[in-house]
């Protein structure tokens, strides 16, 4: 007599899925966002509103009031909507080319903050070998990699910018060296961590076997090491978009994220001020999806899951 087959787990529902995964949570902290941002653009724009129904008479109703707020050619905090309207106006509808296109703008920053981004990142890992490798720029160094990222950006991006100019290198490299500032700093500290992050027994292992400094480093130290990196170069690209977004600033640049945003704040444009932040946001989600990607194909080649 044949056993029966015993009765394949029911598949979770829809609602459990969504629960389960990350749909959910952020659907719903972005629904939470949109109100909060709507109720702050109701509050903060209701004088201006009340001000302009005035002047056209006394008599108005709540709906004008509302459309009043949201009508706002300058409004104090702009609305979601009008924030997506002017993004897709300065993307879609410009020539890539022109000054008033975002994505004109956008790649100006991120030619500045890829360049820097690389610098950093040799930077950090040259500095993270000599730290690991000779306990005398352990003691002397390290100290000084710290002691660098007190100093605000916004103090050493001007001097930076000034000297830079004065030897004749301007454009994209004094925005590259800002960005390479702040990007270097998680880099050389995660890779530091990583390179010392193989056991104590592994290293007595590969002497043992009369491994070369070289072979050690390779076979073992760096390997240790990747889970260590891409963290922090997650970190280290999202740094070198501010750098260079804030090497835009004190240069009166006329074309940047940076540039659209002081164009913003000088001429009172809200909107062009909040679509050029929400196209930094975006830079920041491509460059660390980007990031992501690299990693999850560099684990996958040495053979785990990525």
């Amino acid at each position: 007599m044949t056993a029966l087959a015993e009765p394949l787990p029911a598949r979770p529902g829809a609602w459990a899925r969504l629960k389960a995964g990350r749909t959910l949570p952020l659907a719903t902290v972005l629904g939470v966002v949109l109100v909060i941002w709507y109720l702050g653009s109701l509050w903060l724009n209701a004088p201006a509103a009340v001000e302009r129904l005035n002047r056209a008479g006394p008599d108005w109703t709540t709906s004008q009031f509302v459309g009043a707020i949201w009508a706002l050619d300058r409004p104090l905090l702009p609305t979601p909507d009008q924030v997506a309207v002017d993004l897709w106006k300065s993307t879609v509808e410009r020539p890539v080319t022109s000054n008033r296109s975002l994505i004109y703008h956008a790649w100006v920053t991120m030619s500045s903050t890829l360049v820097g981004f690389v610098l950093g990142t040799l930077l950090g890992i040259l500095l993270a070998v000599g730290i690991v490798h000779v306990p005398t720029l352990d003691r002397s160094l390290m100290p000084w990699v710290i002691a660098s990222q007190t100093v605000p950006i916004l103090a050493i991006a001007p001097m930076i910018v000034v000297v830079l100019g004065n030897i004749g290198l301007t454009g994209v490299v004094p925005k590259s060296i800002i960005s390479a500032y702040l990007s270097f700093f998680p880099v050389t500290i995660g890779m530091v961590k990583g390179l010392r992050s193989p056991d104590p027994l592994q290293l007595d292992l590969m002497r043992t076997y009369s491994a070369r400094g070289a072979q050690v480093f390779w076979k073992l130290r760096w390997p240790a090491a990747v889970p260590f990196l891409f963290p922090s170069l997650k970190i280290g690209i999202s740094l070198a978009l501010v750098g260079a977004i804030v090497g835009e600033l004190p240069t009166g640049a006329q074309a940047g994220i940076g540039a659209r945003l002081l164009t913003g704040s000088y001429f009172g444009q809200m909107i062009q001020l909040w679509s050029a932040l929400v196209m930094a946001a975006i830079l920041a989600l491509l460059c660390v999806t980007a990031v992501t990607l690299t990693e999850r194909a560099v684990i996958a080649s040495q053979g785990g899951r990525g």
